[in-house]
């Protein structure tokens, strides 16, 4: 069992002997100085509170290559090391595996636990699943009611949105996350709905419910870390929902083209703006409701888990994802 978690590192000169998944790696380079021989390479290691850089000082270049060679992304080690805070005061964290006295070795599957390394959510994925079928349930108009259909009888598709994370890094980050954001999303859509009563809610909860789907394919998780796909890197996650959804559409005889663009605009635009990635800035009143409501859900779950996971005595914390500052009291 893992005993030793990122965000409990708080000492410098920390002994540090536990499991960690690899985020990404950088090659060997030599020690500076004409009178250092040997060469170090640095690591990203993460596990399900957090990430920190670690540093590998060898001293057999050859034993130093054959270590880094056999480390990929998202493999799982086991590593011996301690911490070093630097500079002094900051808080800032880093690994250091010095290899004449640490250790950095690849784990095998059954020597760590999964959850470990890949948080889940707190919330059971199928109590999530009844919830939203039953809100998409209450949809009458027939065409979309076929359309969300389509997905929610695809057993392939929804087995990999339920376990999907809704991102990598910034909000719901953790299986399940897709799921649980789409559900909170539905709430706040309904909301609006009841509150502008002038809103088509069959467009705004099918709208909700599949403005993500792409994100099935663009992320995964890989070993130890939740990591973006080829296909998340080249396309996207917006390109790839664009051409899922307007492949289910074709599927459906007689659906109206002017509900078909509304759908898919719905799909280019639930990032709002342009400079946040959208294709089109929202058109439709439906469409504005959908960009609000996932970016509503999206940066209050990111504000609450930096406050819930901010590692100080001081009553603010700035954070670089939100480019500001958060009151913890």
């Amino acid at each position: 069992m893992k005993k030793q978690f990122v965000n409990s590192f708080s000492r410098n000169g920390e002994a540090v002997e536990d499991n960690f998944a690899v985020k990404f790696k950088k090659p060997p380079v030599a020690y500076k100085g004409a009178d250092k021989a040997g060469k170090w390479f640095e690591l990203r290691l993460s596990d399900r509170t957090g990430e920190i850089t670690a540093k590998y000082w060898g001293r057999n270049d050859q034993e130093t290559e054959r270590i880094y060679g056999s480390i990929e992304k998202g493999d799982v080690l086991h590593v011996k090391g301690i911490i070093q805070e630097y500079p002094p005061g900051t808080k800032s964290f880093s690994l250091s595996v010095d290899a004449s006295k640490g250790e950095l070795r690849k784990c095998e599957k059954g020597e760590y636990e999964p959850e470990d390394f890949v948080a889940s959510s707190s919330k059971d994925t199928g109590k999530m699943l009844e919830e939203l079928k039953r809100a998409l349930s209450g949809i009458k108009n027939e065409h979309l009611r076929k359309l969300v259909n389509a997905f929610l009888d695809d057993s392939a598709f929804m087995d990999t949105f339920s376990r999907a994370p809704a991102a990598m890094e910034y909000h719901q980050n953790y299986i399940g996350g897709l799921l649980e954001h789409t559900n909170n999303m539905i709430r706040i859509i309904n909301t609006l709905c009841d509150i502008h009563r002038e809103l088509d809610r069959d467009v705004c909860l099918a709208g909700t419910f599949l403005h993500d789907i792409g994100k099935t394919k663009e992320l995964g998780v890989s070993g130890g870390v939740i990591d973006v796909t080829d296909e998340g890197m080249m396309i996207g996650h917006i390109t790839a929902g664009y051409e899922m959804l307007s492949k289910k559409i074709e599927q459906i005889p007689g659906f109206p083209h002017e509900l078909k663009l509304k759908m898919l605009h719905i799909m280019l635009s639930h990032h709002g703006k342009l400079e946040y990635g959208a294709v089109k800035q929202p058109q439709t009143p439906e469409a504005l409701a959908i960009y609000y409501a996932d970016d509503a859900d999206a940066q209050v779950d990111l504000y609450l888990r930096l406050k819930r996971e901010a590692n100080t005595d001081d009553q603010w914390i700035w954070n670089k994802k939100i480019n500001g500052h958060i009151y913890l009291k």
